[in-house]
């Protein structure tokens, strides 16, 4: 039963989707190994981290005189929900338990604050303290599924805009534009997602 689990899991980390998906960083995929992760989490963040890929190479291109974090911003996509090894319920349903404790195991398994912070913040983007790496990670978790929430786009368009000097409506369609396209794939995502099972 064990090796029957781990091959799901694997599959869920490695099988090719489409449109295909990146593989998310090894040190997560070992993680996720480790903990016998629910396949469906597994798929759910390696299609954030997909999204979130192409949203830091995008802002790298367009703004490359802001500084980001790239590398926090695909770490913190690909363990964002990892607190839902300890929280299954949540996979299926609502809640906000796997936040801080997300963050706490990520702590627990040799994760830099600044990287296992994701895991209790992407679902807050408020707060002063907010940077353009939650930002994203928050907006990958969104669009993946072609969810659209103003308030988060309005922030990020806000920080772009910021960091150029140019009109917020110039930023607001260049964004605009790149969220369209890749909420375009969102089926496929969740196609691929709900393939694999909620339970270990």
């Amino acid at each position: 039963m064990t090796s029957i689990r781990s091959d799901v899991l694997s599959r869920a980390l490695d099988a090719p989707a489409e449109p295909s998906l990146r593989p998310l960083p090894p040190v997560v995929a070992e993680l996720l190994r480790s903990l016998a992760a629910p396949p469906r989490l597994a798929a759910h963040l390696r299609a954030v981290h997909d999204v979130a890929v192409e949203l830091a190479d995008w802002v790298t291109d367009r703004y490359p005189d802001l500084a980001v974090d790239r590398d926090a911003v695909l770490i913190g996509a690909a363990t964002h929900d990892v607190g839902k090894t300890l929280h299954p319920e949540e996979l299926a349903g609502p809640g906000s338990a796997h936040e801080a404790a997300g963050r706490d195991l990520l702590l627990e398994h040799g994760f830099a604050p600044h990287l296992a912070r994701f895991a209790a913040t992407h679902a807050s983007w408020d707060g002063p303290e907010v940077t353009i790496e939650d930002l994203l990670v928050s907006t990958a978790d969104k669009v993946w599924k072609d969810k659209r929430v103003p308030d988060l786009e309005d922030r990020l368009v806000q920080a772009l805009a910021a960091s150029t000097g140019r009109e917020p409506w110039e930023e607001y369609l260049a964004l605009e534009d790149l969220l369209t396209r890749l909420g375009a794939d969102a089926a496929h995502r969740l196609t691929f997602q709900a393939a694999f099972p909620v339970g270990r």
